[in-house]
C-alpha cells in the first residue's frame, strides 16, 4: 500500500535522539510512504512515490499527519479489579506509601489478581490492550508484578504472551516479581528478595525458554524505593537477573532518591523509569550511559503531586529521554499516549516535537527495539498512525480527545473513521 498526500510525514529518521537533539521529527511535507507486507519499502514526497510506484494500492491521507505508532515504554497492563476506593483515601490526604504500608495499593491488586479466573484476567487485560491500540499505541512494554508468587507471576506472563500473539498490539513483557514485598513476607523482606533471586528468576527463565523459545528473555524490573526494595536488595535482584541473561529495568526515584538510577547505569540496564527525585549526580551517571531515562507524567498527575521527571536537566546533561504511560490500577489508569504527550509538554517542559520523539524512537530504545520500530524508514516495521489533524503540534495542544484516524500495524490497516 502507498499512503500519500500526508500534510506532514514525521519520519523521525536517524536513530535515537540524545540531549539537545531530541525533537528532530524529519518532516516531509506532502509526504508519502510505501510498505509491502510488514516492512516499509520507501519514504518520500507524494510526487516522488506516485511516480516511482504507479501500480500500488493507494491510501489517501487527505492532508492528515502520518507518523510512527506510539511506543509505550512502561505499562502494568495485566491485572484484575480496580482501586477506586483508594482514590477516595488519597483525596482525604493519605499518601501512596501510607496506603501501601497499610496493606493497600499494589497489595490490594495482588489479592484480587491472585484469585482471578484466568479467562477473566485475560478478558480484562484484552480490553485495556484494545483501548490503548485505538489511541495509537502500536507497541507496549507490559509488566507482571501483581502476583508476587511464582504461579501467579507465570500466569501473568502467559496472558501477555497470548495477547501478543492474538492481538495487533505488540506486547513486550517484563517480569516484575520484585514489585513490592508480599504480605506473607512483611516481617522478612530479605527472605522475599532471596526467593526472587534463588527461585523465581531461574524458574521464569526455564518457563520462558520452554514456552516461548522463539522470543528473547523478558526484561526484569525491580521497584527500588524506601519501604519496598532498598538499594542493596535491588542490586542483588538485578545482578542475579543479569547473570541469568535477562535484560534489566528499574523503577527508581519515584518518591525518594536512593541511587537506583546510578545503579541502572552501572549495571547496564536498558532503562530507569519514574526518576522524579533523581539527584544531579545520578542524572549525570545516566547521561554518561546508554540507559534510557523514562518519564511517566501520568503518575504524579494521578497522585496530585507537584514534582515531575526533570526532563530539562536530563536533556542538558545529554541524556536519552523517553516517555511511557505507567498504565496501572492505582495511580495512573491511563494508557493514552496522546495525553502523555500533552501532559509532558505542560509539566516536564518538553516541546511537542520533543515529546513525540520521546514517545516513538526513544521509547523504542527503552525496550531495545529502536532498530525495528519508532521511526518511518526503509526496512523498518510498518507501524504508523494517520491522525485527524494536519499539524503535529495538535498532539501537544489538544488533550483528552482521540486524534487517531487509522493505525497500521505490521502492514495491516485498522481504519477507525
Amino acid at each position: 500500500m502507498l499512503i500519500h498526500s500526508a500534510s506532514q510525514l514525521l519520519t523521525l529518521y536517524g536513530g535515537t535522539q540524545r540531549g539537545k537533539k531530541l525533537g528532530e521529527l524529519g518532516i516531509i511535507s506532502n509526504g508519502a510512504l510505501l510498505f509491502r507486507g510488514e516492512k516499509i519499502q520507501a519514504v518520500g514526497t507524494t510526487k516522488e512515490l506516485l511516480s516511482a510506484f504507479p501500480k500500488e494500492e493507494l491510501f489517501d491521507a487527505r492532508g492528515c499527519v502520518v507518523m510512527p505508532g506510539f511506543v509505550d515504554a512502561h505499562t502494568h497492563l495485566v491485572w484484575a479489579g480496580d482501586r477506586a476506593a483508594e482514590f477516595k483515601m488519597r483525596q482525604k490526604g493519605k499518601s501512596y506509601m501510607e496506603i501501601l504500608a497499610a496493606g493497600g495499593g499494589i497489595l490490594s491488586t495482588v489479592r484480587t489478581t491472585r484469585i482471578a479466573e484466568p479467562t477473566e484476567l485475560k478478558a480484562q487485560t484484552r480490553q485495556r490492550a484494545r483501548e490503548i491500540f485505538r489511541y495509537g499505541t502500536t507497541t507496549a512494554e507490559a509488566k507482571s508484578g501483581y502476583g508476587l508468587q511464582l504461579s501467579t507471576e507465570l500466569r501473568l506472563l502467559e496472558v501477555l504472551v497470548q495477547l501478543d500473539a492474538e492481538m495487533p498490539l505488540q506486547i513486550v513483557p517484563t517480569f516484575l516479581g520484585a514489585h513490592t514485598i508480599p504480605e506473607e513476607f512483611k516481617e522478612n523482606p530479605q527472605a522475599y528478595t532471596d526467593l526472587v533471586c534463588e527461585q523465581m528468576l531461574p524458574a521464569v527463565k526455564d518457563w520462558w525458554q520452554s514456552h516461548v523459545p522463539n522470543l528473547v528473555l523478558p526484561f526484569v524490573d525491580v521497584f527500588c524505593e524506601q519501604g519496598v526494595f532498598n538499594l542493596s536488595q535491588s542490586r542483588q535482584i538485578l545482578a542475579k537477573a543479569k547473570k541469568l541473561g535477562f535484560p534489566l529495568k528499574i523503577h527508581a526515584d519515584e518518591f525518594e532518591n536512593l541511587g537506583g538510577a546510578k545503579l541502572a547505569a552501572e549495571l547496564g540496564a536498558v532503562s530507569a523509569d519514574h526518576l522524579v527525585k533523581t539527584s544531579n549526580s545520578d542524572i549525570l551517571a545516566l547521561a554518561a550511559s546508554d540507559t534510557v531515562a523514562v518519564g511517566l507524567p501520568c503518575t504524579p498527575f494521578g497522585l496530585g503531586e507537584k514534582d515531575y521527571t526533570p526532563a530539562k536537566k536530563i536533556l542538558s546533561a545529554e541524556g536519552l529521554l523517553a516517555l511511557g504511560s505507567d498504565l496501572n490500577p492505582g495511580t495512573a489508569w491511563c494508557g493514552n499516549m496522546q495525553f502523555v504527550i500533552a501532559l509532558a509538554c505542560r509539566t516536564m517542559g518538553l516541546t511537542t516535537a520533543q515529546a513525540i520523539a520521546a514517545s516513538t524512537i526513544n521509547a523504542a530504545a527503552a525496550i531495545s527495539l529502536q532498530d525495528q520500530i519508532g521511526s518511518l524508514e526503509k526496512g523498518k516495521q510498518a507501524d504508523l498512525l494517520i491522525l485527524n489533524v494536519g499539524d503535529y503540534r495538535n498532539l501537544g495542544y489538544r488533550f483528552g480527545m482521540n486524534l487517531v484516524r487509522a493505525v497500521i500495524k505490521k502492514g495491516k490497516l485498522y481504519d477507525f473513521k
